[in-house]
């Protein structure tokens, strides 16, 4: 049975226990409540978490145009469902074990060239003013250190240790790392802290980057900031704050970084999605050895 009350359960323990950001909360509750609909729309109710009428879910996301990727994280919603109502008492054993996931193609980030990163940070006039400098600041921290943007908007003034050159970001599940910067980017929090006091106000709190208003920046101002700036440089279809994220990675990994210490700085759970960066660096050794080897 998959009653409603049981998913809004399953949420609340996946924020009070699990610790889940918004979003993926968000994320969660559509997806299971996206099957809850098809069951009733396909007379399945009742029959919810048998492993046929999961099977026939999937044939009908994929009909309906659904990517194998999102095909997938529907399913690992469901699955963490499952196991929570086991957790519970609620199903002896997870129907998701007979249900086979559509294959998934490999899908390699996106990032930014490091001579138009450089073009960039280097070359653009961003201003003096607040939003200027604000805007600049925003650019390198995603690009500097790979945080995320939830990090980002989370980052107080506390977060940053000028004297040791480092800030402390607080992660998923609030788990919390210790990423190391260099003297320019202490210099432009310093630069920016001056023009912050111009807008800050009482609803900015110790929170770090701020809007012109003085309110606690939000995700889509971070978004826009991005795009706007990434739309200079690149044609990517896709210019976000991940964008950095994934381009922080992958140049570290291009000049040697070591895959463990890049998944620290990056805050991953294990070094399986760290290595998928592996592909972008293997693609420029290749191309490498295409142009300089006599018989490539």
């Amino acid at each position: 049975m998959l009653p409603m009350t049981r998913i809004d359960n399953f949420l609340i323990y996946l924020q009070a226990e699990k610790r889940y950001a918004l979003h993926t909360l968000k994320a969660y509750k559509n997806d299971l409540n996206q099957f809850h609909a098809f069951c009733q729309n396909s007379g399945k109710e009742g029959m919810e978490l048998h492993f046929k009428t999961i099977r026939s879910w999937v044939v009908h996301l994929m009909d309906c145009g659904y990517s194998s990727r999102t095909v997938h994280r529907k399913l690992t919603s469901l699955s963490s469902y499952c196991k929570y109502l086991i957790k519970e008492g609620h199903l002896e054993s997870n129907p998701m074990d007979k249900v086979l996931k559509p294959k998934l193609n490999l899908r390699v980030p996106a990032f930014v060239e490091e001579g138009r990163m450089d073009h960039l940070l280097d070359d653009f006039e961003f201003g003096e003013d607040f939003t200027g400098i604000r805007n600049r600041l925003v650019l390198d921290l995603l690009y500097q250190t790979g945080m995320r943007r939830s990090e980002l908007i989370g980052l107080g003034i506390g977060s940053i240790n000028r004297e040791e050159r480092s800030l402390k970001v607080k992660g998923k599940r609030d788990k919390e790392r210790i990423i190391p910067i260099n003297g320019e980017l202490v210099e432009a929090v310093e630069q920016y802290l001056v023009r912050r006091e111009e807008v800050r106000n009482t609803l900015s709190g110790d929170r770090l980057i701020l809007t012109q208003k003085g309110a606690p920046a939000y995700d889509k101002l971070i978004y826009r900031i991005v795009e706007k700036y990434l739309g200079l440089i690149t044609t990517l279809d896709k210019k976000s704050p991940h964008v950095l994220r994934h381009t922080f990675a992958t140049h570290m990994l291009n000049r040697g970084a070591d895959l463990n210490a890049i998944k620290e700085l990056l805050g991953h759970a294990n070094l399986s999605a760290t290595q998928v960066y592996t592909h972008n660096t293997y693609k420029k050794l290749k191309s490498i050895y295409n142009q300089a080897h006599p018989r490539a």
